[in-house]
């Protein structure tokens, strides 16, 4: 089957795929979350269009305006599935991909449908402070209303909770607050609220049920789960009781009561014989809802088995038994004839009287049920007659609900899932024979437990703005609403100006820094209740981006995609997209921008390539984000593999050829039963195919051709059938037994043109690993019967699995049990160990011994335990376990500890000593005298003084330093205050801290560490990092707007590390592999911009950057200008510019031009000179050699600026020859051209001062400053 444009794994660093279903976050508005881009269509197996993952949560008034839009992308795939088909092969796999195609372009079924809306219900959803700021606690995570926990396990009532600060935890338990310290088996998990009940040490559940809520608070507010009701499944036996068998009349109705014990949950109800078979139903005999059997008329057959209600118990995996029911049938035909069953009219071929229907249940002629909104109606009619009644259903004054409405039992219930209140109403069914027909009415009541209209959300407010929390829910009867405050009622909080309570909403004005709280919308009725949690956080933030900057993405064509720009103010900023720079805000169209700021691209084109840049703006400022998008072609297999059938040794061959984008990198890949497949020798794999020599049966499977690029992938499969391994081995019989022996004989399988090699014998035993086998012994293929050796009192059971050069045949049916006699055990367990799980106690636990090395029933271990040094009277006690808690010990002292197996037939040899541990307490002492000796801006040495033995209360594990970066010395300039660590292991006195930010200031703690953990902390040191030297700085840019014009942009280093106190720039022309002088600018620290005149429009350069600190210069970057168009003309030039024929070819083009030159001149001046030194500026050195005539002579060192050229400090080439030109002897500046219209060509180097002035204080319009001011 196919799956197109499947998405697979990202590329390279700063890409992100245009992406995997199970790979993508829901990125949530305001969140930490990157850059994401949402891929909604991945095509199934099905070939069917499908929201690939939940989207970002955006408001649901947005959701509920994009509904419509799930139809038009169904039909946007629809439309260019066509397009992308190609012909197929018809082979086996060729057939089921164009059936997977063809369903691709029908109509989508409804469920796809469906599944768009509830895509687009996901995009809405609250607000997210980020966790840097501070905010009220938030439940995150709580187990359910109703808990039921296994009694056999430790009880976890599950309570989690986000806040800035962390919060604290307390529980109540039936509104009564639970001191968890008081009870030693109530524990609660680290950095959470989660409660653990554990009954290792005994204890009765039972003990623990009732009603618990969980607070989760600090300093900003409290925040409430639900109220859990904590209960402990039940599997009470079923009655003993004694049944008589049951008398009917052949013809008559029948009910077999089960009345199984009630159990929490309740059990689920079978019927079968008590020789286990189930019991067949049908129209006739079949389960009530109740559990019961019903027979609506008994026939002779019915008496051939017994019938016994079996309650198999949710958590204990458990079934019970009723006492079966003997049925003995009266009838006037005592033959039950099987011919008779067949005969058109059984009834009365067998003398049964014919009877109108009646019903059996539920009794009567009308009846009422009540159901809540949201479960499952489930009606039913059960009815007797004969010949057997049918059941029809009907809904009074409408049809019954098609969509939601299905028949169970052979039409006897009727089941309406996700009732609603449009379900209420009168239901009859309608039994009918040939006799009559008879109905019954059911009144259905459609009551609701509260349902959210509209539920309480976080309000993030600035201070001085308005807010309201609304909290709207219905049901019926139609809730109650009640308000708390940090989970106590409303009237009882101290009053509040700025709050006011208008029923179900409360209104915030002119709110301030103290109103942050948590507020509980508590709504029931006498069918349940809602409570919600909702904090108000009073911030005043500016905009800030919450993602990577300047993101890569490439996404595939025709895919509807989603950019996500996570941001944060308050107040809430608003957010604007633009594309490419220019001025009109992305929305309509193919464009739709969600509330939280995602932009939908609802199908991807072509021309959707380009940088899209989200602004957000508050009252506060405004930020900005970029992301570059580019479209792919999708990536297709339009030849697949085919199914085939192969003999093994013969060679296959796989065809999988594939279409791709080119600028892509593809990858072909093979998966062999949804595995990667290994190529061995045997294989060969190409790009359009794979080829199998040799084939073992070991190579059948479905083979699946991946296609893949960075972005997606295409999926083929075929599958493979290889012929050859034995059938198992049968008849298995055991004979010859011994006390320590057993001959086992087996019938060999057809080996299926491969001679058997070898038999393997495996055996396995129902007392410690019921259903594992092992294996016990090896045999030759020419045999089929062996003597095996057995171990003491073990209930074995044999299989056989026949060994050819194919592989293993299927292991045989097992043979019957048989056991051996008891004796003593022979050896101890291994693995034996002494640990402290405690400060005040020691586990003991070993491996336990298995089946075969038991010996005998009731394998038990004697442990027995004494302190090592004190050299005392052993401790001893017997276990049946594999584990034993030694409590009340002392803080890790050794012990010695044996542990001798035991049976009902003897003990074990004497055991091996091991040496074991008590538990370890938290280190009493903290180091002492820390000192800290700064060793450069980023590492310093610490010493301390170690602590006593004594104090460390267990295995010294490490010294460990905590730091934090309290400030930089940089004013302004945040930094993170995250506390860090260093580890020092072993016992020593002194250690290095590195990887510190330079001219910081730092806090430093230190403490001792062992098995338990943390030690009391040392007094905090201060110290300071010394100024270093700067990063790079950031975003280098070289842009050439013309060929005589270079700009330099670049931005301040990321981490200055000190007070910067300028930035030096090196650069150096550059021509093929000839080198300038290199030149030096030093700027000032606020100077980010420098331009320069390139010397001439050939040579390039390479600049290098560095900021600089008192200390001295950081990182440097670097970056060449751009090759100008004739770079390849000049790099050839050196090559070409020695040959003789260039040589005189330059001579010749020369005195041509000399000659034109004169002759250009003669007609200019009418037959004079123009002297030259009239026009110069200053007059001809002596050592000018056209001085006596002032005649100018033309030279073409132009083209050659490394040559006689000096470079400036201020980053001009400036030039040693003349700057004359004949423009300036002209009749005209601009003329280029003489008389009679020849080309006369410019002669002169020399710019324009006035353009070259407005090129240099021109620039291009940048497109975030466009952006800006339209924002």
């Amino acid at each position: 089957m196919r799956r197109l444009a499947t998405s697979g794994a990202a590329g390279d660093v700063g890409e992100v795929a245009a992406p995997a279903a199970d790979s993508l976050d829901c990125a949530r508005s305001r969140s930490l979350s990157p850059w994401r881009l949402t891929d909604l269509c991945a095509t199934w197996d099905t070939g069917v269009c499908f929201p690939s993952t939940a989207w970002s949560r955006a408001s649901s008034g947005v959701a509920r305006r994009e509904l419509n839009e799930a139809e038009e992308l169904s039909s946007a795939w629809e439309a260019h599935l066509e397009p992308l088909e190609a012909p197929r092969p018809q082979g086996l796999g060729s057939r089921e991909r164009g059936l997977v195609l063809r369903m691709a372009r029908q109509q989508p079924p409804p469920w796809v449908h469906a599944a768009f809306l509830l895509f687009f219900l996901s995009l809405g959803g609250a607000i997210e402070i980020p966790m840097d700021l501070t905010q009220p606690p938030t439940i995150t995570k709580q187990s359910v209303k109703d808990h039921i926990v296994d009694p056999r396990d430790n009880i976890l009532i599950e309570c989690e909770a986000k806040g800035n600060p962390a919060p604290s935890f307390h529980w109540t338990r039936n509104s009564r607050f639970f001191n968890i310290a008081k009870d030693p088996r109530v524990s609660m998990r680290r950095r959470s609220g989660t409660l653990v009940i554990d009954f290792r040490s005994g204890g009765r559940p039972e003990e623990y049920e009732g009603e618990y809520q969980c607070f989760a608070r600090n300093k900003f507010g409290t925040a409430l789960s639900n109220r859990i009701r904590l209960q402990v499944s039940k599997s009470p036996l079923w009655p003993k009781e004694n049944l008589d068998p049951v008398v009917v009349q052949e013809g008559a109705p029948l009910t077999l009561q089960c009345n199984p014990p009630p159990g929490l949950p309740s059990p689920v109800i079978f019927w079968m014989s008590s020789s286990m078979e189930p019991i067949t139903q049908d129209k006739r005999v079949s389960q009530g809802h109740n559990g019961d059997l019903y027979f609506s008329n008994v026939m002779l057959q019915d008496m051939q088995t017994d019938y016994s209600c079996n309650a198999r118990f949710h958590f204990t995996h458990t079934i019970q038994q009723k006492n079966p029911f003997t049925l003995k049938v009266l009838t006037n035909h005592p033959y039950n004839d099987s011919s008779l069953r067949n005969h058109p009219d059984m009834y009365s071929a067998r003398g049964v009287a014919e009877r109108t229907p009646s019903f059996m249940y539920p009794q009567g002629t009308s009846s009422s049920q009540m159901v809540l909104r949201g479960m499952d109606l489930l009606l039913e009619c059960i009815a007797s007659g004969v010949p057997t009644p049918d059941i029809a259903w009907y809904k009074k004054g409408g049809d019954l609900p098609s969509d939601k409405a299905k028949f169970e039992n052979f039409n006897k219930a009727l089941r309406i899932t996700n009732v609603s209140e449009e379900d209420s109403g009168e239901y009859f069914c309608l039994a009918s024979n040939k006799m009559g027909s008879i109905r019954h009415t059911i009144s259905v009541r459609v009551k609701a437990a509260p349902y959210w209209l509209d539920e309480p959300k976080n309000l993030i407010l600035a201070p001085g703005e308005d807010g309201r929390l609304v909290c709207r829910a219905n049901g019926n009867p139609k809730p109650t609403v009640q308000w708390m405050v940090n989970g106590e009622p409303l009237q009882s909080a101290p009053p509040n100006p700025n709050r006011e309570v208008a029923g179900d909403t409360i209104i915030f004005r002119d709110t301030q820094i103290s109103s942050r709280a948590v507020y509980q919308c508590n709504t029931s009725n006498e069918h349940g209740y809602l409570l919600a949690n909702a904090f108000v956080s009073v911030l005043d933030v500016p905009p800030r981006m919450l993602s990577p900057r300047n993101q890569f993405i490439r996404v595939i064509l025709y895919n509807r995609t989603r950019l996500d720009c996570p941001f944060f103010g308050s107040p809430i900023p608003t957010l604007r997209w633009f594309k490419n720079g220019q001025g009109s805000n992305l929305d309509g169209g193919n464009y739709h921008v969600y509330e939280n700021g995602s932009l939908e691209i609802k199908m991807i084109r072509k021309e959707d390539q380009g940088i899209y840049t989200c602004v957000a703006t508050n009252i506060l400022g405004k930020a900005e984000n970029q992301v570059r998008l580019e479209v792919k072609d999708p990536t297709r297999i339009y030849r697949m593999p085919e199914d085939q059938v192969a003999k093994r040794g013969t060679t296959v061959q796989l065809e999988c050829r594939v279409k791709h984008d080119p600028s892509l990198k593809l990858t072909v890949s093979w998966l062999k039963d949804d595995e990667p497949l290994y190529i061995g020798n045997r294989m060969k794999k190409e790009d359009d195919s794979l080829t199998i020599f040799g084939v073992a049966e070991r190579d059948q499977g479905s083979y699946t051709c991946v296609a893949s690029t960075e972005l997606d992938q295409d999926l083929a499969k075929a599958y493979l059938t290889v012929l050859g391994r034995p059938d198992r081995p049968r008849d298995l019989e055991l004979t010859d037994l011994a006390e320590r022996s057993v001959r086992l004989t087996w019938i060999p399988g057809d080996d299926n043109n491969s001679p058997i090699t070898d038999y393997v014998v495996q055996f396995e035993e129902d007392q410690f690993q019921p259903g594992v086998w092992h294996d016990h012994s090896k045999f030759p293929g020419s045999v089929n019967s062996a003597v095996l050796q057995l171990s003491p009192y073990v209930n074995y059971q044999f299989r056989v699995i026949a060994v050819n050069e194919v592989g293993s045949s299927h292991p045989s049916l097992p043979s019957e049990r048989y056991r051996t006699s008891g004796a003593p055990p022979e050896s101890n367990p291994s693995d034996v160990k002494g640990e402290g799980t405690r400060k005040n106690n020691m586990e003991i636990t070993w491996t336990p011994m298995n089946a075969t090395s038991a010996f005998g029933p009731n394998l038990r271990y004697i442990v027995k335990w004494r302190r090592r040094e004190t050299r005392e009277t052993w401790n001893n006690v017997t276990v049946w376990g594999s584990r034993y808690v030694v409590g009340q010990t002392p803080v890790y002292v050794p012990y010695e500890i044996r542990v001798q197996a035991e049976n009902d037939f003897g003990k074990a040899p004497e055991p091996d000593t091991v040496i074991g541990y008590s538990g370890e307490d938290y280190p009493r002492a903290a180091p002492t005298e820390v000192k800290i000796r700064v060793l450069n801006s980023t590492a310093i040495s610490l010493q301390w003084n170690r602590v006593y033995s004594d104090t460390v209360q267990g295995q010294l594990r490490e010294y460990r330093a905590y730091y934090w970066r309290e400030s930089s010395l940089l004013k302004n300039l945040w930094v993170s205050q995250k506390r860090q660590q260093a580890s020092f292991p072993g016992d020593r006195p002194r250690g290095v801290v590195s990887r510190l930010f330079p001219y910081s200031n730092y806090k430093l703690e230190m403490v001792v560490v062992n098995g338990r953990g943390d030690g009391p902390r040392s007094e905090t040191k201060e110290f300071t990092t010394p100024e270093g030297v700067p990063s790079a700085p950031r975003r280098f840019r070289v842009r050439q707007p013309n060929l005589e014009t270079i700009n330099l942009e670049w931005d301040h280093p990321e981490h200055p590390n000190g007070i910067l106190i300028g930035y030096t720039l090196k650069y150096v022309a550059f021509n093929g592999t000839k080198v300038g002088k290199q030149m030096v600018e030093n700027f000032s620290p606020n100077q980010t911009k420098f331009s320069m005149q390139r010397a001439d429009p050939v040579s390039r350069y390479r600049f290098t950057l560095s900021a600089r600190t008192q200390v001295g210069s950081g990182e440097a970057v670097t970056e060449e200008s751009p090759a100008p168009p004739n770079e390849a003309y000049t790099n050839n030039q050196a090559d070409i510019a020695t040959q003789g024929w260039f040589i005189g070819l330059m001579c010749a083009i020369a005195l041509l031009v000399l000659i034109l030159l004169i002759v250009c001149f003669i007609k200019r001046s009418r037959g004079g000179k123009y002297p030259v030194r009239e026009k110069k500026d200053v007059p001809l050195g002596p050592e000018d050699p056209k001085e006596e005539d002032g005649s100018f002579d033309y030279s073409d060192e132009d083209n050659k600026p490394l040559q006689g050229s000096q470079t400036s400090l201020d980053g001009t080439i400036k030039q040693q020859e003349s700057d004359d030109s004949l423009v300036d002897y002209g009749e005209g500046g601009e003329g280029q051209f003489n008389e009679d219209g020849s080309f006369i060509g410019q002669y002169t180097v020399k710019k324009d001062k006035e353009e070259t002035e407005g090129n240099e204080s021109s620039e291009a319009t940048s497109p975030v400053n466009a952006i800006y001011s339209l924002a």
